[in-house]
């Protein structure tokens, strides 16, 4: 049967009465979020920056919506977890939303737009609109600082991307057993901000690709930050000659990659395994003869001599070797940083970089970044970066507007649930409008706090 709009919702009967529902309420929204949003990108900027990336290829005549707009919508639904174009079909005439993007809520003729409109939109930005908007989200990142840092740690991982039916450089990977893409994100590891993104096809990537789009990167960021110190890390897929050349090249640049062994690199190893062995032995024994808890593990950290003939140079090279009841456990890393301790420079700054698996998870669970089922690849970095600009927000408002909060460390998942998905009725008067939100809503004092920052924050210089 054709489906249609329930007109009347029914319920069991409750202490004697009728209860029944209906869709008559009229000015109501279940989303808080885009007013929340609308105040976070007024102070940062970032969808006018993104839209500013894009040569507008609309006649004038027959544009409706303007570029900064579009995007902004579709930013803010995806952060509000609606993650489908087509979601805008009906939020379209959601008083908050409108609200949220600058336009009268009430008012029959400003209704945003639509699904269609945005499939036309990904499939109608060019190669360099990309590039423009990939540079957009680095220049916001540069802009999140109000002074140049010391130091800061581009993260950079590849995650994957599961493709379905015929999608342009969707390749198949024998690593994840399907077909896919295999986009690299970049974050600062310190801070979990985000750098950009780049979606690319399922083949695992070469050192020249890695170092090129590194290259890019590096070039703005040393432009705007001469004398900061900047450390590349990664695990093994990034310990490539062509990415530690390009660290080398700059003496305020450092790299921590994860190494694999190999035949020549692993029976170097075996002295100090054959050592952590016997500790480990001896450790067991005299815990058993006190009486104590048996140890599971035993870790010792190690520097050898090694180096790869595809090399730039020489290179510390950093050894894990770890003992437990169900066998040994070997890991190297290779490193430009020749002050830290072997153990230092494993635990606490290599080991360090699984927190990006965390902002990746962000990105992909909670914002959808994975939604890229259009047909072309271009439409699908667009799509990629809706999801990166609704990370940027969500990430600004949890380090920013929610410090010192019961949600300052909570995942985007977790403030859209208690903080965006409220029920509020909005009225429109001839000079004002009011939004009435439950009598009851449990996070009264947080929003309090949240709307009063936002209101009194200043916003960053302007994208020129």
């Amino acid at each position: 049967m054709p489906e249609s709009t329930p007109e009347q919702l029914r319920f069991p009967p409750v202490a004697g009465f009728t209860v029944r529902g209906d869709f008559d309420g009229g000015a109501m929204s279940s989303d808080f979020g885009p007013m929340i949003l609308r105040g976070v990108d007024r102070q940062i900027g970032l969808t006018e920056r993104l839209s500013a990336a894009i040569d507008d290829w609309r006649h004038p005549s027959y544009t409706t919506h303007p570029m900064r707009e579009l995007i902004a919508q579709r930013v803010y639904q995806i952060a509000c977890a609606y993650e489908d174009g087509n979601d805008a079909n009906a939020l379209r005439r959601d008083a908050l939303f409108k609200l949220g993007l600058e336009r009268k809520p009430l008012d029959a003729t400003t209704d945003l737009a639509s699904g269609p409109t945005f499939s036309r939109l990904e499939n109608g930005v060019g190669a360099r609109d990309l590039y423009r908007m990939a540079q957009a989200f680095v220049e916001a990142f540069i802009a999140s600082y109000p002074k140049a840092p010391q130091v800061i740690v581009l993260d950079m991982d590849h995650s994957e991307d599961a493709t379905h039916g015929q999608q342009e450089f969707a390749f198949y990977n024998h690593h994840y057993g399907n077909h896919c893409y295999l986009p690299l994100f970049l974050f600062e590891g310190l801070s979990g901000k985000f750098i950009t993104a780049v979606l690319r096809p399922g083949k695992r990537p070469t050192g020249a690709e890695n170092a090129m789009i590194l290259k890019r990167v590096l070039k703005r960021l040393r432009a705007a930050w001469p004398r900061t110190r900047i450390i590349l890390r990664g695990d093994g897929h990034f310990s490539n000659p062509e990415l530690m050349a390009l660290a080398m090249a700059d003496p305020l640049t450092d790299f921590i990659f994860g190494l694999a062994g190999n035949r020549a690199l692993t029976p170097r190893a075996e002295p100090f395994l054959a050592d952590a062995r016997k500790l480990h032995a001896l450790r067991i024994e005299n815990a058993r003869r006190a009486d104590a808890d048996v140890p599971e593990r035993t870790r010792t950290y190690h520097e050898v001599d090694y180096r790869a003939g595809s090399w730039p140079g020489a290179c510390r090279t950093i050894l894990k070797v770890e003992v437990t009841a169900r066998g040994d456990n070997l890991r190297f890393v290779v490193t430009s940083l020749d002050l830290p301790s072997p153990e230092c420079v494993y635990r606490d700054l290599y080991c360090a970089r699984g927190q990006d698996e965390n902002f990746i998870k962000m990105i992909k669970n909670d914002l959808a970044s994975d939604r890229t089922s259009d047909s072309t690849f271009l439409a699908n970095q667009m799509r990629l970066f809706f999801s990166c600009a609704a990370y940027v927000l969500h990430q600004t408002l949890r380090t920013e507007v929610l410090v010192g909060t019961e949600l300052a460390n909570a995942q985007p998942a977790t403030v859209i649930i208690k903080l965006f998905k409220l029920a509020v009725r909005v009225v429109q008067y001839k000079d004002r409008v009011r939004l009435h939100l439950p009598s009851s809503c449990p996070v009264k004092t947080l929003l309090q706090q949240v709307t009063e920052r936002l209101f009194n924050a200043q916003p960053r210089a302007a994208p020129a």
